[in-house]
């Protein structure tokens, strides 16, 4: 019931308008209306020519700060309406020079609408508030199917998210793909199953397992060292896997070389069918051997391997290991910060391999931020 202006300010209906909708057309309307926009200066008129009985939003606009606090305070004839009927409300307050506010409210929830940005020129607020409990948050009934997907860490899942999936009541299918921190040094992943995303990031040695069968990337970090019976569960839960990083800097404590420690048979190496990326930059020397090392690791395929040309020096001996040469022979191109000079040694063990140069400043040195 009011008039918007270009600018977006908000004017009263010429009196004969006015006159005529309180009179003959709202009154024949009534029934219909759930929301109402009105200027403070025909509020009453427009709120008491007729009943609402659907009525449940309100605007009140241009509305100012005594009447807006007579109204929430004081038994008034509009009192009934907004106790009884609305349930959402929308004050646009006129610019006054007080700075402080003093407000009885019903809920809490009153309290977040207030707080929400409207009342932003008031320096001091006062709230008398009769009950405090969790909004009553409205249900998607209709909502069938819904997938939600993040990469970055949040916080907030017990606060925002739980409460969402809660208000879909009749969800047949769910796709959650999210990093949730739970403490300052530590994170943890929430993932529907069966897991459709194409990377998995950040797995650390906590990782329960299963078939990622969707999955092309992957990223291994953690502060404790991966052994080799956690490499084996790698390839059998991504079985197509293309690409992997590692951000570990921690050596391992029960180097694999003929038996495992779990069933003291002798194992075969694990065998990676699809990988063709391997950026080890971020990882320890032992994780470079874990690749490169034939008893530990067939490579099926040629690999695009990135890594720091000291550290597979160290690993291959100098570039005469035969343990490392059979693997070595599979590398279709290494990746090698620029302006590190290319030994004999390191042409000649390589023969058929493509060396490419990368800057310094484009190889990852840590892992996730925590």
């Amino acid at each position: 019931m009011i008039r918007c202006s270009s600018n977006g300010s908000f004017d009263r209906l010429d009196d004969h308008i006015h006159d005529r909708f309180c009179s003959q057309i709202l009154s024949s309307i009534h029934h219909n209306i759930k929301w109402l926009d009105v200027e403070c200066s025909s509020m009453e008129d427009v709120l008491l020519c007729t009943s609402y009985p659907n009525l449940s939003g309100l605007g009140l606009h241009n509305i100012e700060k005594d009447i807006a606090l007579r109204i929430f305070t004081e038994e008034t004839p509009l009192t009934h309406i907004f106790q009884d009927k609305i349930s959402s409300l929308v004050i646009d307050v006129v610019e006054c020079e007080s700075s402080k506010l003093h407000i009885k409210l019903d809920k809490f929830a009153d309290c977040l609408y207030l707080l929400d940005g409207r009342f932003d020129s008031f320096e001091n607020v006062f709230l008398d508030i009769c009950q405090i409990s969790i909004p009553e948050i409205k249900e998607l009934p209709k909502l069938k199917a819904f997938s939600l997907y993040s990469d970055l860490p949040t916080f907030q899942y017990n606060e925002l998210i739980v409460p969402l999936l809660y208000r879909m009541v009749n969800l047949e299918e769910l796709d959650l793909h999210l990093v949730v921190h739970y403490f300052k040094l530590g994170q943890c992943h929430i993932y529907s199953y069966p897991y459709r995303a194409k990377t998995h990031e950040y797995i650390t040695n906590n990782f329960p397992g299963g078939l990622f069968k969707y999955v092309r990337e992957v990223s291994l970090y953690d502060d404790r060292p991966f052994e080799h019976e956690f490499f084996v569960k790698i390839p059998e839960s991504f079985p197509f896997m293309e690409q992997l990083t590692i951000y570990n800097r921690k050596p391992q404590k029960n180097k694999f070389y003929e038996q495992s420690n779990y069933d003291n048979q002798h194992l075969s190496p694990i065998q990676y069918s699809y990988l063709s990326v391997l950026e080890l930059f971020s990882a320890h020397d032992d994780y470079v051997e874990q690749f490169l090392v034939d008893i530990k690791t067939s490579l099926i395929r040629t690999v695009n391997l990135q890594v720091l040309v000291s550290t597979l020096d160290r690993v291959t001996h100098s570039f005469t290991r035969d343990a490392t040469r059979t693997n070595c022979r599979k590398l279709f191109s290494i990746y090698v910060p620029r302006d590190i000079s290319i030994s004999t040694q390191f042409k000649d063990y390589f023969p058929h391999t493509k060396i490419c140069t990368i800057s310094i400043s484009t190889c990852p040195r840590n892992g996730p931020p925590l």
